[in-house]
């Protein structure tokens, strides 16, 4: 059994200090709740399950004992982040890739994501150790799920996403995927307060600069999307760029995911065809907020890229990029971005196979409950955006 409050004295005794923000443990409580009631969990997963929450809680304490210490992080200044975001599978880890190509931008790393303590700007002779780390933990994940490489672009010391930041105040949307929690996500949609989470994560990327050269941060999370509003809270000068792919085909690709990672914590056989129908409603509730800020006063706020287009011709597409988030295109740029295209074909990591039928997903059903943010955004089947992509290169 997974008890929150052991969990939390671990991680005060592992951070050195007592937690001051009690505020988020509610957030935990809800999400052991629903594990309990419904999340399956292996014994052999206990272990590993209940040490990654002690890992997450103790990154967040000790984060605040180092800003106790250094009130100067706290005036760190984050300036004009950009968002990468979009629908879970619609091509935001390929875009955030992209960025990594980009010398102006400073994108989270996989080590500092799980290990971001100390701050790497006090600490420099620490990074290469904690980058060997997480080269092992990385195989260990490849090993463990079959198919992992084709599944989820992730490389040694490659760009990381925002999961893990907002895992330290269990405020992640992420969840749902890895675990059978549907009245998390509810209350995570319905009642967690989500700026606060926010400004959690921006105290982490105070901490990852500080005493660094100060950067323009990229940072991707698909799962951002549902706190557009709450970001600009925390973030004022925050742009967002988002990708768009036909959700019909995106659908089964997370359904996939979160199927094969359940899988490899849950005792029992996973119902893929209950991931069909969760997944249904996870991605619906994603647009509902996309069309919400999409059409309201902050708008402008976002970049939106067309997936197939990106795929096709992707220094093209990041040009237009560049111009709507105040940033230029200088040709070594586009070059680096040329250029891993070229080195990173479609397929080179495997085939990632899926089908709605396996998770008992109705196309037109499907269609039919995304038919508003499909029709404004102008977005097309996967088969029509990719023959188009092809023929407008």
């Amino acid at each position: 059994m997974l008890d929150a409050a052991s969990i939390i004295a671990e991680a005060e005794s592992k951070a050195g200090m007592s937690d001051p923000e009690p505020q988020f443990h509610k957030n935990f409580e809800v999400l052991l709740d629903a594990l309990a009631r419904t999340g399956g969990l292996a014994e052999a997963t206990l272990g590993p399950v209940r040490q990654g929450f002690v890992d997450r809680a103790a990154d967040r304490i000790e984060g605040l004992r180092w800003l106790r210490e250094y009130p100067e992080i706290g005036g760190e200044v984050i300036d004009a982040p950009v968002f990468l975001t979009g629908l879970p599978r619609s091509g935001t880890t390929y875009l955030q890739y992209l960025f990594d190509r980009d010398h102006r931008f400073r994108l989270v790393r996989t080590w500092e994501a799980i290990m971001p303590n100390p701050p790497p700007g006090f600490d420099p002779a620490s990074v290469e150790r904690r980058k060997a780390i997480e080269a092992e933990a990385n195989a260990k994940i490849s090993f463990e799920i079959e198919g992992f490489d084709a599944l989820h672009l992730i490389d040694d010391d490659g760009p990381q996403e925002c999961h893990v930041f907002l895992e330290q105040s269990w405020s992640a949307a992420g969840f749902m995927n890895l675990y059978d929690v549907p009245d998390y996500f509810d209350y995570l949609m319905n009642g967690l307060d989500l700026e606060a989470a926010y400004r959690v994560h921006k105290r982490q990327l105070q901490l990852l600069q500080w005493q660094l050269p100060r950067p323009r941060w990229a940072i991707k999370y698909p799962n951002h999307v549902i706190a557009m509003d709450e970001i600009l809270k925390v973030y004022p000068d925050a742009r967002f760029v988002m990708t768009h792919r036909d959700p019909v085909q995106t659908l089964p690709s997370i359904a996939k995911m979160s199927f094969m990672l359940r899988s490899a914590r849950q005792e029992q056989p996973v119902d893929p065809h209950r991931v069909g129908s969760q997944m249904l409603d996870f991605v619906r509730r994603h647009i509902d907020r996309i069309m919400a800020f999409c059409t309201g006063p902050n708008a402008d706020r976002v970049a939106h890229v067309d997936y197939y287009r990106l795929v096709a011709d992707p220094a093209a597409t990041l040009g237009e990029v560049h111009a709507k988030i105040a940033a230029d295109s200088p040709d070594d740029v586009r070059e680096s971005i040329t250029s891993w295209r070229r080195a990173n074909p479609k397929g080179k990591r495997g085939e990632n196979k899926y089908t709605l039928e396996q998770f008992g997903i109705d196309a037109d059903e499907a269609r039919d409950l995304f038919s508003d943010y499909i029709q404004h955004f102008d977005i097309p089947n996967e088969a029509e955006g990719t023959t188009r992509s092809a023929a407008n290169p």
